[in-house]
């Protein structure tokens, strides 16, 4: 795979990877019962936005993806959430969030192959009440053919 073929295709699943989240992980947001900081990306946050990190990597391959050439990304998604009374509720309505808007678009919108969550961890503070954030970290893998 050429360079700017592997840069194309880093950029897109990022990309694709943040339009979930303030598309149609938001729209699952908003449909809650209960009222939950919207997902937002920019240098703003406050009790009505948050803005999650997005990361990727790549990560090793099985035989399988080796002989049918395909690309594995690891990503992962960290929602920081502000230390109130409802973080934990929070934190677990973002994970669910984005695991139903993933499993309604495993592709991220053409861009992947197939994109599967690997693991979902919630970290509270570790001291209570000192200005410090709970944080929701999924992780999943993405995997694209490589040309």
């Amino acid at each position: 795979m050429s360079d700017n073929r592997a840069l194309y295709i880093e950029e897109a699943i990022t990309g694709a990877v943040k339009r979930l989240l303030t598309g149609k992980v938001n729209d699952v947001l908003k449909g809650l019962e209960f009222q939950i900081p919207i997902i937002e990306f920019g240098i703003f946050r406050g009790d009505t936005v948050i803005a999650p990190l997005v990361s990727l990597s790549s990560c090793e391959q099985t035989e399988k993806e080796r002989i049918i050439k395909q690309d594995t990304y690891s990503v992962t998604v960290t929602f920081p959430v502000l230390d109130t009374v409802e973080s934990e509720l929070y934190c677990y309505a973002y994970a669910a969030a984005f695991q139903k808007a993933l499993c309604e678009d495993l592709t991220l919108g053409g861009v992947a192959d197939r994109a599967i969550i690997t693991s979902k961890k919630y970290v509270p503070p570790k001291k209570a009440d000192c200005g410090m954030e709970w944080e929701t970290i999924i992780t999943f893998r993405v995997t694209v053919d490589s040309l």
